[in-house]
């Protein structure tokens, strides 16, 4: 298994049910070190800059909206297989759809607000690893 970095965020509406420390927690216990953490809130232009990849699709707005709606928790993990294991962990996308013993499952209400979001690839974790950490902020 390759040691692999991978960026996870919780998302404002896991912030707002006071359950970080909980999702921090099972990520570590399914052997993710945190690497760096750190809680924004951004703007519109810092959340359609960090989404862009979407911004042709039809949920762009209401997703850039909703990012923007509350804090978020940005976590810069790292581990063997680090990418697959953050996603097996957050479950499928639609929270509704997502088994209970997964985060979506378990703290997600819908679609959008799924508690978390994870990168999808080792390239997508490049791109979102530096558009919130800089090097310095990130553990060697």
């Amino acid at each position: 298994m390759e040691v692999e970095r991978t960026l996870g965020l919780i998302k404002p509406d896991a912030y707002a049910k006071g359950v970080v420390g909980r999702i921090l927690a099972r990520a570590e216990e399914a052997g993710l070190t945190i690497v760096a953490l750190k809680t924004v809130h951004w703007t519109r232009d810092e959340a359609a800059g960090f989404y862009a990849v979407h911004k042709e699709r039809p949920f762009f707005g209401s997703l850039v909206e909703y990012m923007t709606s509350g804090p978020v928790v940005a976590v810069l993990f790292e581990g063997p297989d680090a990418i697959k294991k953050w996603r097996d962990l957050m479950g499928p996308t639609d929270a509704t759809k997502a088994p209970t013993g997964t985060l979506r499952g378990d703290y997600g209400t819908s679609i959008e607000a799924n508690a978390t979001h994870g990168s999808d690839a080792s390239e997508t974790a490049a791109f979102e690893i530096g558009y919130l950490f800089s090097g310095f902020e990130q553990v060697k």
